[in-house]
């Protein structure tokens, strides 16, 4: 169980909720027989509150647990993908719908695919949430090698098309297009920091994540991070809805586009 803002929503709409509930059934009644034998009694503000809050706090949690989460870029991992400061929705539903705070899946809807930009909890502190571009489906064989990827012996194509300018902590680096499977998106090389390589299987039920800043994303390459569980994926990033980054905010051409 992680105690996150979901967690502190249910507990919310629970409260209210249970508040309201109580009142319905058991005081109202007995205000009102109060009010018929002359007497004019207030309704509690603490039951006013529940009974204002309730709603809207119970569609909240509604739309982020089965719908939408938004969520804020922190980094410059995805770059050139997803800006640090970048505001973005994360479509909940489109890989199955899931309890909120226990996360355990009631409705089947869909699988991760290869190429997709995923958010999940990193699996060594599920309070934390990643978001990274999905390379290795469970069962694939995964190499990175002087920063060129390879799936199943197959190389991924990539095409160099020019330089992309210094950017918080990433210097001028080398842009590309690279197609992964049947996506194509854009990534990121610096060219003075050496290749994290890597050679391995991923195990079935999990999941291999890179950043499209390649040489700039603490991902599954890294023991602190490693395979990602089928448990911990939270959803697709889908669009971005907003971009504050002082001083520079917001960015206004990159609100309301597409995530690919």
């Amino acid at each position: 169980m992680v105690l996150d803002f979901s967690f502190w929503l249910v507990v919310a709409s629970l409260v209210t909720g249970l508040v309201w509930a109580v009142d319905a059934w058991l005081l109202r009644p007995r205000r009102l027989a109060r009010a018929a034998a002359g007497a004019l009694p207030d309704e509690p503000v603490l039951v006013e509150y529940a009974r204002s809050f309730f709603p809207i706090i119970l569609v909240v949690l509604v739309i982020r647990s089965f719908l939408f989460e938004p969520f804020r870029i922190p980094s410059d991992s995805m770059m050139p993908t997803l800006l640090d400061g970048d505001f973005i929705f994360v479509n909940k539903f489109t890989y199955g719908l899931r309890l909120p705070v226990m996360n355990r899946e009631i409705v089947a809807m869909g699988k991760p695919g290869r190429g997709d930009v995923v958010v999940f909890r990193l699996p060594s502190d599920p309070s934390t949430n990643y978001i990274k571009r999905l390379v290795g489906l469970p069962g694939d064989h995964v190499v990175v090698k002087d920063k060129r990827v390879y799936i199943n012996g197959e190389l991924q194509a990539v095409t160099l098309d020019g330089m992309y300018p210094p950017f918080n902590s990433t210097p001028l680096a080398q842009a590309g297009q690279e197609r992964l499977g049947a996506v194509d998106h854009r990534t990121l090389y610096i060219a003075e920091r050496p290749s994290v390589d890597f050679d391995d299987v991923v195990p079935e039920g999990h999941y291999f994540f890179m950043g499209d800043n390649r040489d700039n994303s603490r991902d599954s390459r890294f023991p602190e991070v490693g395979y990602v569980p089928a448990a911990n994926v939270v959803g697709k990033a889908v669009r971005i809805w907003l971009n504050w980054r002082l001083p520079h905010a917001p960015i206004w051409d990159r609100i309301g586009d597409a995530i690919h």
